[in-house]
């Protein structure tokens, strides 16, 4: 900070001051000010107290206190003060949308100026270009300001060119030379002490691994930029606008949405600003799904640029108010013509959106029938640089697809489908985190679909289920990548846990805050974990498939346009059997998992009689529900359960009137479900591939007693039968706290396994359990579950230290060969992406989990445990997972509360 009345050379220094750290700049300004100094001094004190308000947001005041600096400059009689004022003016009044009186400012200034001081002010006209979108212009101003720059040595201006046509480069889609640009600059800022500047070309590192498709490192720079801005005490909003741009990318439309949300509502800074907050703002709420809230934000940015004469940023916003009408269900002729026009502005700007404008407007003529209108169209919207990054070419390949389509090109179009998922698998590969790489998927749906078209209006089985497999549970082919010594987020849940453990003993407000902070901090250190290698998974192969399937058949469920369709594999032939509507599907399956529940913990009201394992059996068919008893079905969550949980509370009870049997209510899912294929099983071994709408489904009940295997693919299931057991056979068993049954269900396994290791009464901790899981050849967790829907990577089991979550499993190196998990909900997933799985179970199978058994509704503990028991001893015979259950089951036939409890299971793999 200088002193005051000091010297002019330190004066000086308040410049770069005030774009460094620009509350120090201010208070020295003021300072330097109380000390009346001589004229020159005075301006530069002005011109930086009014940088230093324009960083801060404060525009308005900032003009005034530059207008002062501007006369105190004319009255020094030196031409360089008073260009370099002009130049600091102009700039400002062109941020604040007065573009014209800027530019005539910033011409001024060139005119008085002379070698380095006009690249200083060139580079400010460059700004005020850039934000009127004229980019050319602007990279003409700013090659000759690098030039003047570097040749007299000023390392600070010559970084701030390089960080403006760094982004100028990238706006036009010259992502290695802005990433040259942005390395400079860096470099320059790091040497020169200019700590804001240094954040924002952090900043801008991140908008280049944005375009290029990685968004790990994006958020992880973003990130950084963020720290480094608040270190100086600056809310910046340009990054909230980026981090918007790439959690869109990212498929994180509701995180981008309350991202600009919170940045408007902080907001107090220039019209420009705000005009381009509102843009983002629009783009998010249209990627969330809220078309209406799209375009009226679109609307606000539009009339904004407009007034600000901002075309190319006009015309990207009327581009999305157009999108929303889509999206809302408007077609015709007039919005084709509307969507051409703007898609031709957008091609004479070089604005990024012209491509996915082309596509609409083709999608638009399709729909009104004009075929050459729609041809055209889809070619423009088909180009692309082998440069651009996966999304973008998915895109142009997805408007090649479309425009083969319409042609009845049928092998260029399944080509281009084939080509815009190859894309995707290259986006999707550079996440680490299975949340990136499952939400990635939904980006290929539309390329997926156009194949299974084709596939079904051939009616060939043989394709329907090689597209069918092409885009389905691939985020779960690749394990997430997250060191498993990583000692911040290991410290981390296990803040998490135990904050998690208080809340249980006692609500508080406070404690519930810092639980939503962790989760996030949790969350995020998983959203920036870089991918592991880029090659690609191992192409499914139908005749390996035939092979390994034997005697089992298996099903295969594919969506079509709302219809549910199934291929079946049986004695290596395919056929393909129409079912019905989804929809019908997944109703049918809600109305059976809400019977399923009932009859899982029912009680006799009338006589009662004992059935096998000691439960109690009804006379008259109806039953006393008590899912929280003592021992009663584990709750989704202690004390009422966590949002988005299911299952009933402790202390709930009602009583169930008589309805539809477990055999009635098999019979409707299976006709609901499977229509004529489940006529052509017989009494074989079965493995089904559900979408993931019906991945919560008792499938025990839907092919009775037969062995059964649900896998997300059939790729999936080939992956788990390749799987071979550890050598050692060590088998873990844990009992969670809160249980009594579950904990007698734990010490009578220990009998049938001498030398397991077991963890109860206090010592099931976090670490220890997984530690002993950690290449497990059988893992047994009896304890408390939640699933999530609402983030459900936090869906756990409640061990003695708090929640293990799916974070928690993901550091494992290798999950349990085996593992049963007997345990509320364990075996529920969100359908995400274009048909992925997000759950407790979901997460194991990357991991090396060859088989699961999980449960889709709630259980009855004190049913559930002689099925455990009997499990385990099939499996110690030789018998798979699904065999050994399915045999259990059989041997429980004759009590319905077993019967239910044995319906409630489902087991994943092979």
């Amino acid at each position: 900070m200088p002193p005051a009345g000091g010297s002019a050379e330190a004066v000086e220094n308040l410049l770069p001051l005030a774009l460094s750290r620009p509350h120090d700049a201010i208070a020295s300004a003021r300072t330097v000010l109380a000390a009346a100094p001589a004229t020159v001094e005075a301006s530069i004190a002005h011109q930086a107290w009014g940088i230093g308000l324009r960083q801060l947001g404060d525009v308005p005041t900032a003009v005034r206190e530059l207008r002062t600096a501007l006369r105190l400059a004319e009255q020094s009689g030196r031409s360089e003060r008073e260009a370099d004022v002009l130049a600091t003016l102009g700039a400002t009044l062109g941020r604040a949308g007065r573009s014209r009186e800027g530019l005539a400012r910033l011409d001024r200034a060139v005119q008085l100026s002379r070698g380095a001081l006009t690249g200083r002010v060139l580079l400010r006209r460059a700004d005020v270009l850039l934000v009127l979108g004229r980019h050319r212009e602007a990279l003409d101003d700013l090659r000759s300001a690098i030039s003047r720059l570097r040749r007299s040595g000023d390392q600070v201006w010559e970084a701030r060119s390089r960080n403006y046509r760094g982004f100028i480069q990238l706006a036009l889609g010259g992502t290695k030379r802005a990433d040259a640009d942005f390395a400079v600059a860096e470099k320059l800022y790091a040497a020169t002490g200019q700590e804001f500047e240094y954040a924002e070309a952090r900043q801008n590192r991140g908008l280049v691994a944005y375009s290029r498709g990685d968004l790990p490192a994006a958020l992880r720079y973003l990130d950084e930029a963020g720290r480094r801005f608040a270190a100086v005490g600056v809310v910046w909003p340009d990054l909230a606008i980026d981090r918007c741009g790439v959690l869109l990318a990212a498929g994180l439309g509701a995180e981008a949405v309350a991202e600009m949300d919170q940045a408007l509502g902080a907001f107090g800074g220039p019209a420009t600003k705000r005009g381009e907050l509102w843009f983002a703002a629009a783009t998010a709420a249209l990627a969330a799904g809220d078309a209406a809230g799209a375009r009226e934000r679109a609307e606000r940015a539009r009339r904004l640029f407009s007034a600000q004469r901002r075309e190319w940023w006009a015309v990207r916003s009327a581009m999305v108010v157009l999108e929303a009408r889509y999206r809302s269900g408007e077609r015709g002729e007039a919005l084709l013509r509307q969507v051409s026009s703007v898609a031709r502005r957008l091609d004479a700007l070089g604005a990024s959106e012209a491509s996915a404008a082309h596509l609409l407007a083709g999608r638009l003529a399709l729909d009104v029938g004009r075929i050459r209108a729609a041809d055209r169209q889809l070619e423009l919207a088909g180009r692309h640089s082998k440069d651009a990054p996966p999304i973008a070419r998915s895109a142009a390949w997805l408007g090649k697809a479309l425009r083969a389509e319409a042609r009845g090109e049928v092998r260029s179009m399944l080509s281009a489908c084939a080509r815009g998922l190859d894309a995707l698998d290259e986006h999707r590969l550079t996440m680490g985190a299975t949340e990136l790489r499952a939400l990635a998927t939904g980006q290929g749906a539309e390329l997926a679909e156009l194949a299974l078209r084709d596939a079904l209006r051939r009616d060939d089985a043989r394709r329907l289920l090689l597209w069918g497999e092409r885009w389905r549970a691939t985020a779960l082919g690749v394990p997430p990548v997250r060191p498993p010594d990583d000692e911040q987020l290991v410290a981390e849940l296990a803040a998490l846990r135990d904050v998690v453990r208080r809340l249980d003993a006692a609500p508080d407000p406070l404690l519930d805050k810092e639980r939503r902070r962790l989760e996030k901090a949790v969350r995020d250190r998983a959203l920036r974990a870089a991918g592991g290698s880029l090659e690609r998974t191992t192409r499914f192969d139908i005749s390996e498939l035939i092979e390994a399937l034997g005697r089992t058949v298996l099903i295969e469920l594919i969506e079509i346009a709302g219809t549910l369709h199934a291929v079946l594999v049986k004695d290596g032939n395919l056929t393909r059997h129409e079912v019905g509507p989804l929809a019908t599907a997944a109703l049918e399956v809600e109305r059976s998992r809400f019977r399923l529940r009932r009859l899982a913990h029912a009680r006799p009201t009338g006589g009662r009689t004992a059935g096998p394992g000691g439960s109690p059996v009804a006379q008259d068919g109806s039953w006393d529900v008590a899912p929280g008893g003592p021992d009663g079905g584990r709750p989704a969550a202690p004390g009422g359960g966590s949002p988005g949980s299911s299952g009933g509370g402790r202390g709930t009870s009602y009583t169930s009137s008589p309805g539809p049997s477990l055999e009635v209510l098999g019979e409707r899912l299976a006709a609901a479900i499977l229509g004529p294929a489940r006529g052509l099983i017989g009494d074989r071994p079965v493995v089904v591939v559900p979408p993931g709408r019906l991945q919560a489904l008792p499938w025990g009940m839907v092919v009775g007693d037969r062995a059964v295997n649900v896998v997300p693919s059939a790729a999936a299931w080939l992956r788990a039968r390749r799987l071979r057991p550890p050598t050692d056979r060590r088998v873990v068993l844990v009992s969670g706290p809160g249980l009594s049954a579950g904990r007698a269900e734990v010490m009578r396994l220990a009998e049938q396994y001498p030398d397991a290791t077991v963890l109860a009464n206090g010592d099931a901790t976090a670490e220890k359990v997984l530690r002993a899981l950690d290449g497990a050849w059988i893992a047994h967790i009896a304890a408390h579950g939640t699933f999530r829907s609402d983030s459900p990577l936090f869906s756990s089991l409640r061990l003695d230290d708090g929640p293990l979550t799916v974070y928690d499993f993901e550091r494992l190196r290798r999950a349990p060969y085996r593992m049963v998990l007997s345990s509320c909900d364990s075996g529920l997933a969100k359908p995400v992406g274009a048909d992925e799985l997000l759950g407790l179970s979901s997460s194991l199978i990357p991991l090396g989990a060859a088989g699961i058994l999980a449960s889709v509704v709630p259980v009855n503990d004190p049913a559930t445990a002689p099925l455990m028991l009997a499990l385990h001893e099939n499996l110690r015979d030789g018998q798979s997972l699904a065999e050994a259950f399915a045999t259990a089951r059989r041997d429980a036939r004759g009590d319905p509360v077993a019967d239910a409890a044995g319906g409630s299971f489902v087991a994943l793999g092979a």
